[in-house]
């Protein structure tokens, strides 16, 4: 027989112990990720109780893969434009909430007499929450529906981004050693510049191919396929400077824009869970219970840091951003927890070898006490609140209250804030695309054509000629696009307005392409030359053949909205034309809001109408849509009828959903145990001289009620009889086919 490798042998004691313990957890309805911890323990240098692992490197290498496809999946649930969505106070209450903690985090290290990368560290750990923590104690709670969880989603949706660039800005700092101000903007203005550029390109070009190529694909393919382009990504993003989990979230938030989203998160699931198993089981391999024992007290600290910490700057967030005091306090209590990227950020820095030892298990362990206490705090939010309430001074909860009403009512968007979006927009997108093929032209193409043509010169002249032409459409769009013709034209004959702003608006964005121009023509021409001669004619080119550019463009740009709307407006087609979306509604001068209510399959008032029901009545709801399958019922009348697994589309307030709630969930009693389906058999029966059956009538032999069985056919000789009257009787050689549970088909045999 043949040496086994190492890495068999460990990827077996691995995955067996992973699997025991998690079931356990399961048993227990602990999270999956603190099993896996626990089973890295088990199987690490530092236990005795399984045997150890033989080859930690292999394991390590593994558990880069495992993070690179965690960050991926992320990638794929999370998309830009879901972050475009995320209202203005979740974005607020997030970023107060990281920048406090991250911060706090900072000082604790310091004030502890810790080195300043574990300090920096720290900090980071901090950041994030955990989304599978919260989201599994949301649905045992069954408060998914309340008005503070919305917030909560939108928080942990920016919170993603936000970390994600923090471990970007975390491995910079652990490379340079350095912390100045100048480098770190540098750093922050070259990740900007790089997003942009993979975001644009990617939905220009992936769904793209994707639809060229859909009919050819199978599971297999798509597979292969998006884990080839994740780790693709990866490459590039290690070769431009960034980290590894920076390009494989960037590739899961390109595929997330495609039709095909859902399909490559359920094919890719499984690698994933196997992969991210295996980096979790790493990061409990580096538990150290002599350490944790050392420095049990620091672990106080971080845990309570954390839940004091998280919950103030997210409560104080979203009070700030306009939540009323209650929604406020719920969220706070919500998030008061440290998540799976602490592993990552602590990983990362271990990878680096710029953290202390005892940083790692501390982060864990603060991480484990923290998920114990979620599910408390969230179900005790609203006692808390009301204790709060009831020892806060009246004239400080009214003005809150008064702040938070005039936060919510103020105008969304005027009509001179949507102009300035649109200009900034169209600015920063096109810069940033004439910028990459500057760079482009300058560092890549320029070096070919030096080696084909010999002339310095002539080579550059080239180059500025080809880059000038390849980006002559962003140019164009930069330079003298419309944001929205109808609004600047309302906006400019508006006597309201001061034309000033418009005015410097449009100044500085030719003033921006023709630094650009100016950049790009600096290879070869003098700043003098530049802008009295070649300037000029290249903005007299652009402008002279303004209509054949703008052509190419309006192309390039339906393409890319096409692609970026995709998924969109695939959704759209499988609903009715009126679609409702009950996060994005809501009435703010009120204390109510749309949410969906799933009606769940045993629901005892099935099939019954909402007349029958009065549900408007008795507790003040309005169900506005039925989603039944692909389909929505708008405005349904008071004969529609409610089915099971049907969502309600209900406009209510919280306290009139606290009384509704139970009445939705009320299922059927069902008296009889629970019985597996794998105990419903068909059993055969034959009936003769001896058998009480014999002469005996279907509905007087008594075996619904002894057995719940059902009589579904008889053999007679040679005729056979499907689904038997009540009224047939039983005759001597009848071989009798019955369906119920095998345990009283075998009594009822003997």
């Amino acid at each position: 027989m043949g040496h086994l490798p190492s890495l068999i042998t460990d990827l077996a004691l691995i995955l067996i112990t992973a699997a025991f313990v998690t079931i356990v957890f399961k048993k227990i309805k602990q999270p999956l990720v603190l099993g896996y911890v626990i089973a890295g323990f088990l199987v690490g240098p530092f236990s005795t109780v399984f045997p150890s692992i033989a080859d930690a490197e292999n394991v390590e290498t593994l558990a880069e893969i495992g993070v690179i496809f965690l960050l991926f999946s992320l990638g794929l649930e999370f998309s830009f434009k879901k972050l475009m969505r995320v209202g203005g106070y979740a974005s607020i209450t997030a970023i107060i909430e990281i920048v406090f903690i991250s911060v706090a985090g900072f000082i604790t290290g310091k004030l502890l007499g810790w080195p300043t990368m574990d300090c920096l560290f720290l900090g980071g750990m901090l950041a994030s929450s955990s989304t599978t923590i919260i989201l599994r104690a949301f649905d045992e709670l069954g408060v998914k529906s309340k008005p503070y969880a919305r917030i909560v989603f939108g928080i942990l949706v920016v919170e993603d981004i936000v970390v994600i660039l923090l471990m970007v800005l975390l491995s910079t700092i652990a490379v340079t050693k350095s912390v100045e101000g100048g480098e770190m903007l540098l750093t922050i203005l070259k990740l900007s510049f790089f997003l942009v550029l993979w975001f644009v390109s990617g939905i220009f070009i992936i769904p793209t191919l994707l639809k060229k190529v859909k009919t050819l694909l199978t599971d297999e393919v798509y597979l292969i396929l998006s884990t080839g382009l994740c780790l693709g990504m990866v490459f590039i993003a290690t070769k431009a400077g960034f980290s590894a989990e920076l390009g494989a979230f960037i590739m899961g938030s390109i595929l997330a824009e495609t039709t095909s989203a859902e399909k490559i998160e359920h094919i890719f699931e499984p690698v994933k869970n196997l992969f991210g198993a295996v980096f979790f089981v790493s990061v409990g391999m580096m538990i150290n219970p002599a350490t944790l024992l050392q420095y049990g007290w620091i672990v106080l600290a971080v845990t309570g840091l954390t839940i004091v910490g998280k919950y103030v700057s997210t409560t104080a967030g979203a009070i700030i951003s306009g939540q009323p005091l209650r929604q406020s306090v719920q969220a706070g209590m919500s998030m008061a927890q440290i998540g799976e990227f602490a592993f990552i950020v602590a990983t990362l820095g271990m990878s680096l070898g710029v953290i202390s030892d005892f940083l790692f298990p501390v982060a864990v362990a603060a991480s484990a006490i923290t998920t114990f206490t979620t599910p408390y705090m969230i179900k005790y939010s609203g006692n808390f609140y009301t204790f709060i309430e009831r020892v806060m001074p009246e004239n400080l909860l009214l003005r809150i209250e008064k702040y938070s009403a005039t936060m919510r009512t103020m105008q969304a968007e005027s009509e001179w804030k949507k102009l300035v979006k649109q200009y900034i927009t169209n600015v920063f997108i096109n810069g940033f695309i004439v910028l990459a093929f500057i760079i482009l032209g300058t560092k890549v193409l320029f070096p070919i054509l030096i080696k084909i043509i010999p002339t310095d010169f002539w080579s550059a002249l080239s180059t500025i000629v080809i880059v000038l032409v390849v980006s002559s459409p962003f140019l164009w769009a930069l330079m003298f696009k419309k944001p929205d013709y109808i609004t600047t034209n309302e906006l400019w004959s508006n006597k309201e307005y001061n034309h000033g702003p418009l005015f410097m608006m449009e100044i500085l964005r030719v003033l921006t392409g023709i630094v650009l121009i100016g950049y790009l023509l600096d290879m070869e021409f003098s700043t003098f030359v530049s802008f009295l001669v070649v300037i000029p004619i290249v903005i007299m080119a652009i402008f002279l053949f303004s209509k054949n550019i703008q052509n190419v463009y309006r192309n390039i740009e339906n393409r890319f909205m096409v692609n970026l709307n995709s998924r969109e407006m695939a959704e759209k087609e499988k609903f009715s034309p009126l679609q409702v979306h009950a996060q994005s509604s809501e009435l703010s001068t009120w204390d109510a809001y749309l949410t969906d209510l799933q009606v769940p399959p045993n629901a005892e008032y099935t099939g019954k109408t909402f007349q029958e029901l009065s549900w408007r009545e008795k507790y003040g709801i309005n169900v506005v849509y039925i989603k039944r399958g692909d389909k929505i019922i708008y405005s349904p009348g008071p004969k529609s009828r409610v089915l099971p697994l049907d969502h309600l589309g209900v406009f209510t307030s919280e306290t009139q959903l606290e009384a509704f709630k139970p009445v939705l969930d009320k299922e059927y009693k069902i008296d009889h145990p629970y019985i597996n389906e794998d105990d419903i058999i068909v059993e055969r029966i034959v009936v003769d001289a001896h058998n009480y059956l014999n002469g005996i009538a279907i509905r007087d032999s008594g075996i619904r009620e002894r057995t719940q069985a059902i009589v579904v056919g008889i053999e007679r000789g040679g005729e056979k009889i499907l689904s038997p009257s009540s009224t047939t009787v039983f005759r001597e050689h009848d071989i009798v086919w019955l369906v119920g549970e095998k345990k009283k088909l075998k009594m009822l045999k003997n």
